[in-house]
């Protein structure tokens, strides 16, 4: 099943059977699933799909890293990575990035190999120092408030919890959060100091942000004057087809609506290079970048610029990161298919459950009928399927509806793949049918349908 090439991303709604089921009809399909998940039990599977990781084979394309620089040392301006000092990290590798992360090299920080550690330190900071913009420190102005686009990202919310951050959780719609939500909170609570955001092939649902909720978020009114967006675009260059999905400049969107200083871009090598030995960037306005430096010279005296040179000698230019990039495309891709053609070929027509199509990023969202995913969850584990947690899509791990679960196809090899996938849908079908069967009684004939995945 070729991936779609749509501006959008899709979503695949799940078509109900024709006719109602009988109740010999549902008890033969409960039946037919009873027995399919003994067999996948009995099987001592062994298999993960609950974090999106690179494969050994993915960062085997890095493998010459492993023999970089050499005996060479000096970054192009002469500097000796060997020694202490440059703290905004090798210009070359910043230009390298600078475009597929939409902010100028000037602007733009090299660090350590985690773009989280970069979350991590700008909240720290906000917290306890005075952020541009701002009267006072976070942590003098009571409670701070996040707004977290929902379904997102596990660890943005665990952050938040770190810092005793509350969180708002605000829905998707297939052009990214819904502004209307947004915008009246920001404007009519200045607690909320800011707002999570995976703009491109979102985690998890690969939702990439219109041209008019980046502008919305660049020009929107805040009650606080020290409010942020943190930009986490982590799948920047991660592709898999061949038309890529386009996202305004919400940096220069920003600067042109009076807001120079409200994002903050987040983004890293991890999925390109070496997940463990990669390079974090942030990228902000200068009065950012400068007070983020500012602390961060008190716990460094600089990154490891060895591993920055490189970087840049492997990747040499952007085009020669886009090539790399269509290397993990050819590894990628056929695994997403698979996903696809798994949940067609064994959900389709049985109203059981959507799923995203994704033109990048690393995940697929899948939606089950209200109040089946933590068993389903619960049901694949017991058969020797590690999936991600019910609820790690929402803050606090709480899904108030119990519906989504994250599919992360990237680690697995592509026979463990499609075993994983064929019994989580084995699971589905078991808790769907066993749901319908004592939901009302014999004359419960139709699964509660699972709602739009997007725009809900």
């Amino acid at each position: 099943m070729p991936l779609p090439t749509s501006p959008a991303q899709t979503l695949t709604a799940d078509t109900p059977p024709a006719d109602p089921l009988t109740a010999g009809a549902l008890a033969a399909r409960l039946a037919g699933a009873r027995r399919d998940y003994d067999d996948l039990a009995g099987r001592g599977l062994s298999l993960d799909l609950t974090r999106g990781k690179p494969s050994p084979e993915q960062l085997d394309l890095s493998a010459a890293l492993l023999t970089l620089p050499g005996e060479r040392y000096r970054a192009a301006d002469g500097t000796d990575c060997r020694n202490y000092g440059g703290l905004q990290g090798l210009a070359e590798l910043r230009e390298i990035f600078s475009g597929p992360l939409q902010v100028p090299a000037a602007q733009l920080v090299a660090g350590g190999n985690s773009s989280l550690e970069l979350m991590h330190d700008c909240l720290v900071h906000a917290m306890l120092s005075v952020i541009p913009g701002g009267a006072s420190r976070w942590a003098d102005q009571g409670q701070v408030t996040f707004l977290c686009p929902v379904p997102g990202y596990d660890r943005h919310f665990a952050l938040c919890d770190r810092f005793g951050i509350a969180m708002i959780a605000v829905p998707m719609t297939d052009e990214g959060p819904d502004m209307d939500v947004v915008e009246d909170l920001v404007a009519a609570d200045a607690s909320v100091k800011g707002i999570w955001c995976v703009p491109k092939y979102s985690n998890p649902d690969a939702t990439c942000y219109s041209d008019r909720v980046v502008r919305r978020l660049a020009a929107m009114p805040a009650a606080a004057p020290d409010f942020r967006v943190f930009w986490d675009n982590a799948y920047a260059v991660h592709h898999l087809t061949d038309a890529p999905a386009q996202l305004a400049d919400l940096l220069a969107a920003a600067a042109g609506a009076g807001h120079p200083d409200r994002p903050l871009v987040f983004g890293s090598t991890s999925k390109i290079t070496f997940g463990g030995a990669g390079i974090g960037f942030f990228g902000a306005s200068p009065a950012n970048v400068a007070w983020l430096l500012g602390h961060t010279a008190k716990r460094t005296i600089g990154p490891d610029k060895i591993n920055h040179l490189r970087h840049a000698l492997f990747l040499s230019n952007e085009a020669g990161l886009r090539a790399h990039m269509e290397r993990q495309r050819s590894l990628l891709a056929p695994k997403f298919e698979t996903v696809q053609r798994i949940l067609a070929a064994e959900l389709g027509g049985t109203g059981l459950a959507t799923w995203t199509t994704p033109r990048g990023g690393y995940f697929v969202s899948l939606q089950v009928p209200d109040g089946c995913a933590r068993e389903v969850v619960r049901r694949a584990g017991a058969a020797g399927i590690a999936l991600t947690p019910a609820g790690a899509t929402h803050p606090h791990g709480d899904d108030p509806r119990d519906s989504f679960i994250r599919i992360a196809p990237t680690y697995p090899g592509m026979a463990e793949l499609e075993q994983a996938i064929t019994g989580l849908t084995t699971c589905i079908r078991l808790v769907g049918y066993e749901r319908l069967t004592t939901a009302d009684g014999p004359a419960s004939t139709a699964l509660p349908r699972p709602k739009a995945l997007i725009g809900d």
